[in-house]
């Protein structure tokens, strides 16, 4: 397929967390909403229209923001409830998209390329929209052009609450006069080093040598560099919740040991929650299985809050551990499997009061990325030799991560 020719839509829910708060609680509408950490050491995850007026941003110092506007009301924020109305509106495009991508907790993309056809374009996407709005209650905006980056930036352009269509023929005049900051892929660090460049604008970027960003910034700077050009061939990557990364364990001698076991099942989860942070991905579903001596297999699968949080994950896989395994029979197997995943697991660090838990989180995957995830791990998972000479294991690892 010509990519050049593609119809793509990029949604996204407005001020999604404080969005869903306000349907909870309809006092909370026209005020100043700051939701995250709620102690002066926390940061700002989201906050309103209203907060930002008075320069508020996420990611803030919560102490900065209650400073700049003392009459703001902080909500700790409820993953649970985000997660449920994350999982309306994918479930609302799933049943009428031809081609979707969850791309994050409130972000979809939708291919609908060759749909005008059959449909106006604008027309299928704004009904969409409105039947989101509709059934759920929350404000979207939409972005609808002909590529992943064009449709993204639209999106940021339309909000709060609307929408925009950029035909092919619109996108370079749309993109050049906006600031570099609108391109994805252009955070603080490297919207400084173009500024340093003299590169302020989306135009002045498309016309600097590619060779030149190359050389400044790696294979990023050409991404970057076509990107302001409007050309953006990623493709709209098929959502569904089967999509995940697992692993399994077999044992060379059956066991019934559970407390072995379920260090067993804490040492699994510490690794492919490693493994989710690695690739900037939250797990929305998770599985736990076991297989008995006489090959007797079972399963339980639960949804949970969106997460990548090993004290969490753990915390879930051995209550549904001890709930499947109730016979206490020989074991011969246990696996445990994350899915439903979708991108960013940053934004909840911003959720936690003291930093100490995110630093923490973070100084151990950049030990276990340098020198591998076995250096460091949690005691309780960590066999003893009499341990390993009582019950040698092969893991036989599954991972179905998806791409």
């Amino acid at each position: 397929m010509n990519t050049d020719a593609r119809t793509i839509v990029h949604l996204d829910l407005d001020t999604f967390f404080v969005s869903v708060e306000r349907l909870q609680n309809s006092k909370l509408i026209g005020k100043p909403i700051l939701i995250g950490g709620i102690s002066d050491r926390g940061v700002v995850a989201s906050c309103s229209y209203e907060a930002r007026a008075y320069g508020i941003h996420s990611a803030m110092p919560m102490r900065l923001a209650r400073m700049l506007c003392k009459h703001a009301i902080v909500i700790r924020g409820d993953m649970d409830q985000y997660s449920k109305y994350s999982r309306m509106v994918t479930n609302i495009i799933e049943e009428n998209a031809p081609l979707y991508e969850k791309a994050s907790i409130d972000e979809h993309y939708i291919d609908i390329t060759g749909m005008d056809r059959f449909f106006g374009n604008l027309k299928w996407t704004t009904e969409l929209r409105q039947k989101v709005i509709h059934e759920t209650g929350l404000p979207i905006s939409f972005g609808l052009s002909t590529n992943k980056t064009v449709s993204k930036i639209a999106t940021g352009e339309a909000k709060p609450n609307g929408l925009l269509q950029i035909q092919s023929s619109q996108v370079l005049p749309f993109l050049f006069p906006l600031s570099i900051r609108k391109i994805p892929m252009i955070g603080d660090k490297v919207y400084h080093l173009l500024r340093s460049m003299g590169i302020t604008t989306i135009k002045t970027l498309s016309v600097v040598p590619p060779e030149m960003l190359e050389h400044v910034m790696g294979k990023n700077g050409i991404i970057i560099w076509r990107k302001a050009n409007g050309i953006d061939p990623t493709p709209v990557k098929p959502y569904s919740e089967r999509k995940s990364i697992g692993t399994e364990s077999t044992f060379n001698t059956d066991t019934i040991d559970v407390i072995w076991l379920r260090q067993k099942l804490i040492s699994m989860v510490e690794k492919l929650a490693f493994q989710l942070r690695e690739k900037n991905k939250l797990a929305s579903v998770i599985t736990v299985k076991i297989r008995y001596a006489n090959f007797d297999t079972h399963t339980l699968q639960k949804h949970i809050p969106y997460t990548t949080f090993d004290h969490i994950l753990i915390k879930e896989a051995l209550e549904m551990f001890d709930r499947l395994y109730q016979r206490r029979m020989l074991l011969r197997l246990v696996g445990v499997k994350f899915s439903g995943l979708v991108g960013g697991w940053q934004q909840l660090n911003m959720f936690e009061d003291t930093p100490e838990m995110t630093s923490l989180y973070q100084a151990m995957d950049r030990i276990k990325t340098r020198f591998g995830e076995k250096l460091i791990k949690r005691a309780v998972g960590i066999k003893t030799a009499e341990e390993r000479l009582q019950i040698e294991d092969t893991e036989e690892q599954t991972i179905l991560l998806s791409k």
